[in-house]
């Protein structure tokens, strides 16, 4: 005899939930194998969703302290019109030199205004992209032109050796300074570095200094890049200028003279550049953007926005096949119990005693693929974090929102087959073989 007709002998005729519950437990755990296999669409779609949603919170998590530690009153003037919805945002920053709209007459204008746009440091920063050389070590990696208050403005320091200074920009010095991982790189046994000559795209550059690490972002890297001087990048390394001849900038950063005067120092900015790029009329739309580190978040926001309708999509993908999955083998169930729903009937049952034990049945077969995929889904996330070097959050309201998934997708594809069993003439039943 099965289980189920095991149990109705010692089941009172209107059995409680533990009762269902009980019987249901060992129906799953007879059929260890099938209940398994049934599950698995629960498994991949929950594993997927801790998996892909906690390391989109972490990589989230990394970007606003990386922000944060830029400080709370640097705005970023960049070249285009960089709407909330544009996810495009470090394509802003590393872009073609010859499509920026931002000038180095630009970012001299501000620093020569300073008081007067409420703002205390200036520091404009040109990038590309370059392969580093010392003898028979190479990297390619993030080449950053920069004056002396880039080191100021974005808090960064060396570990050894000076920074950019104002004698380098007015000679077009070929000096550089080393992001860690590429000194790691360049220098394995850690050798001191300093006056070391490196070649940056074949142009050969000594080496004045080693950043302290500053970590990284899916977004960026700093210690994957060098420093140079921005007169340097601009005229020997890399040219780009605009149609009259200014030399071009990926991105001016500015300190407000302190959080309050945010809001005036982002008008009087967008005042002044749009005076010098000729944007006399209303109508006439900004070539630049000027953000906060509200604006950036807001972005941050939309971007992540998108990934998490792509989440949710996969997720629904995967649940979708495991709930059809489940309503198949319970429909299988119902079919191989037909005689076992007529004894159960025949004794006393309710429609209701039937629905609740078959739907009982369902929950708990997608509850059992839930668990698993937890646990599928957080060593996953260890696993991927530790092989590619990726942050992660894991929080308690990711696994009870896919705990709580899996336990509706059981209930939304139980609800047919418990209510075809429900349904069952009691004396067809009984001639069921």
């Amino acid at each position: 005899r099965s289980p189920l007709v095991e149990r109705t002998m010692v089941t009172p005729r209107n059995p409680s939930l533990r009762d269902s519950l009980m019987i249901a437990s060992r129906i799953v755990a007879g059929n260890k194998l099938r209940s398994l296999l049934t599950t698995l669409g629960i498994v991949i779609g929950v594993s997927a969703v801790i998996v892909l949603v906690s390391i989109g919170q972490g990589v989230r998590a990394s970007v606003a302290d990386e922000f944060q530690k830029i400080g709370s009153s640097v705005l970023f003037v960049m070249p285009g019109r960089l709407e909330a919805a544009n996810t495009s945002m470090r394509s802003n920053f590393i872009r073609s030199v010859n499509t920026s709209t931002l000038t180095y007459s630009d970012a001299l204008a501000l620093k020569h205004n300073a008081s007067d746009l409420y703002l205390r440091d200036v520091a404009p920063e040109f990038v590309a992209t370059g392969m580093v050389v010392m003898g028979n070590r190479n990297r390619q990696t993030s080449v950053a032109g920069v004056t002396p208050d880039y080191g100021t403005v974005r808090e960064f320091s060396t570990a050894e050796g000076r920074f950019i200074t104002e004698a380098d920009l007015r000679s077009l010095a070929k000096v550089v300074i080393l992001g860690r991982k590429v000194y790691e790189e360049l220098f394995p046994l850690r050798d001191s570095a300093l006056d070391a000559t490196v070649r940056i795209n074949g142009v050969p550059f000594r080496v004045v200094g080693v950043m302290e690490p500053k970590g990284g972002t899916a977004f960026n890297d700093d210690d994957d890049q060098v420093l140079i001087p921005l007169t340097t990048a601009q005229t020997r390394l890399f040219g780009g200028r605009t149609v009259t001849g200014e030399y071009t900038v990926s991105v001016i950063y500015a300190r407000a003279l302190d959080e309050t005067q945010m809001d005036s120092a982002r008008d009087a900015i967008t005042q002044l550049l749009r005076r010098r790029h000729g944007l006399l009329y209303r109508s006439d739309e900004d070539d630049f953007s000027v953000l906060t580190q509200d604006d950036v978040a807001s972005v941050l926001d939309g971007l992540f926005a998108m990934l998490t309708v792509f989440l949710g999509l996969v997720a629904a993908v995967s649940l979708m096949v495991g709930g059809i999955g489940i309503m198949n083998i319970m429909l299988v169930s119902v079919s191989e119990r037909t005689r076992e729903v007529g004894i159960r009937k025949a004794v006393g049952a309710r429609r209701k005693d039937i629905l609740l034990q078959f739907l009982v049945e369902a929950i708990l077969l997608s509850l059992v693929g839930g668990v698993i995929g937890i646990l599928v889904g957080v060593g996953g996330i260890v696993l991927v974090a530790q092989i590619a070097s990726l942050s992660y959050r894991i929080s308690a309201g990711t696994i009870v929102l896919a705990t709580g998934f899996s336990a509706l997708v059981g209930l939304f594809f139980g609800i047919y087959p418990a209510s075809r069993a429900a349904r069952l003439d009691p004396i067809d039943a009984l001639r069921y073989e």
